[in-house]
């Protein structure tokens, strides 16, 4: 493994950031500490910072030689708000909220590239350190784009980068195409006519309406797509009533739809507004039907892929540079690729082998309250920022 020993020397240090940040962690858009902690290191390397992009976000500008080119670098600041389940010495001093998906170690291995490429500069052209807010469910790389991002900081192309937990730690995986589906979400509200359990005959129970617009709508899926196209419907929550022999006025479905594509997004909420309404007045009740777009798809370019494979296979060998299995998970990174060409890879987090006594009792798995990164991830996650950028504005080129 072809790691910068530089970082590696240096490792140490940035992970005592990491677990600070981790000790402290911020909801979206209120990472007011952990953007000052990000400026004020910047700063204190030489790296001219702007801030409030975002609200939160912070870019540092690193300048080099006379070439116009410029990367783009991309980490997430905030965290979850999930009660911590580890006990350990760094675990979150606020409860209700967890760095339970890894941002804090994608910041300190962006910081950890900062340094060295502060130090070095073997580069001609401009990296920009993209610190972002809110990834987890706020949109703040949409956020920072309408405030500017691409006009402001100019670049050719983006990358990002996120730690996957169960995936070997010394690997990566990277692959053209979607990587990760896009998010939605949808709320059904059935209006029927209340009345006594024991005389149904006197009301429209909405829901029974419910229980057939649910199957119906798995039918979306298996009849209305085409077989070789992703798409996942979830009714996750179903409110109706508040006594047992009573029989409701409403009843209201919500849930989440996945798909890969805005063509086959497109062809399920067309489909499922029909299927609502429909089924709605066979049973004689009205529907009211809201449909939410939050995230698009995370679609990698293939010629930005082909490129970051290559620097991956020179630090890990090819052997270690996985195929990128796409997920049903969202990312907001999508909204600055489908500004930018660019790539979102994956870096292995291990088996959770790596937390200190005081873990929690469930896995180490994003999302879970047992999660920590691995700081072992720290000098090969930032020695692939490097030697992305370096070679992106190698002279010449």
């Amino acid at each position: 493994m072809k790691v910068i020993d530089s970082i590696v020397a240096q490792a140490a240090g940035i992970a005592a950031i990491r677990r600070d940040i981790h000790a402290h962690p911020e909801l979206s858009f209120e990472e007011q500490r952990t953007a000052d902690l990000v400026a004020a290191k910047l700063t204190s390397w030489g790296i001219p910072v702007h801030r409030g992009l975002g609200g939160t976000g912070v870019v540092g500008v690193i300048r080099q030689g006379q070439s116009p080119r410029a990367i783009g670098l991309r980490a997430d600041m905030d965290a979850l708000p999930l009660q911590e389940g580890n006990t350990f010495a760094h675990a979150s001093h606020h409860d209700g909220k967890m760095h339970a998906c890894g941002h804090d170690g994608h910041t300190a291995m962006l910081l950890a590239a900062a340094q060295h490429l502060a130090q070095q500069r073997n580069f001609d052209g401009t990296v920009y350190l993209i610190f972002q807010p809110a990834e987890e469910g706020g949109a703040g790389a949409n956020e920072m784009i309408k405030d500017g991002l691409f006009e402001k900081f100019p670049m050719q192309a983006v990358f990002g980068m996120h730690n996957w937990p169960g995936m070997k730690a010394g690997t990566f995986a990277l692959s053209p195409g979607p990587v990760m589906a896009s998010s939605n979400e949808f709320k059904i509200t059935i209006q029927g006519k209340g009345g006594h359990a024991a005389m149904p005959h006197n009301a429209v129970d909405p829901v029974l309406v419910a229980c057939q617009m649910v199957q119906a709508f798995q039918t979306i899926i298996s009849r209305n797509i085409k077989p070789i196209d992703a798409g996942v419907i979830s009714v996750t929550m179903i409110h109706a009533g508040h006594a047992s022999n009573v029989i409701a006025d409403s009843c209201e479905l919500q849930g989440t739809v996945r798909t890969f594509t805005l063509e086959v997004l497109d062809q399920i909420e067309a489909r499922m507004r029909e299927v609502a309404q429909h089924t709605c007045a066979a049973f004689g009740a009205r529907c009211d039907f809201e449909f939410e777009r939050n995230y698009p798809p995370t679609i990698n370019a293939e010629p930005e892929v082909a490129f970051a494979r290559s620097i991956m296979a020179d630090i890990v060998g090819e052997a270690n540079v996985l195929k990128q299995e796409p997920t049903m998970g969202a990312e907001d990174f999508a909204y600055m690729l489908l500004a930018k060409p660019g790539a979102y890879a994956f870096i292995g987090n291990g088996d959770g082998v790596h937390r200190e006594m005081g873990h929690g009792g469930g896995p180490c798995t994003l999302h879970n309250p047992s999660y920590d990164f691995n700081d072992e991830l720290i000098p090969l996650g930032a020695s692939y920022w490097v030697k992305l950028a370096e070679a992106w504005l190698a002279p010449g080129r």
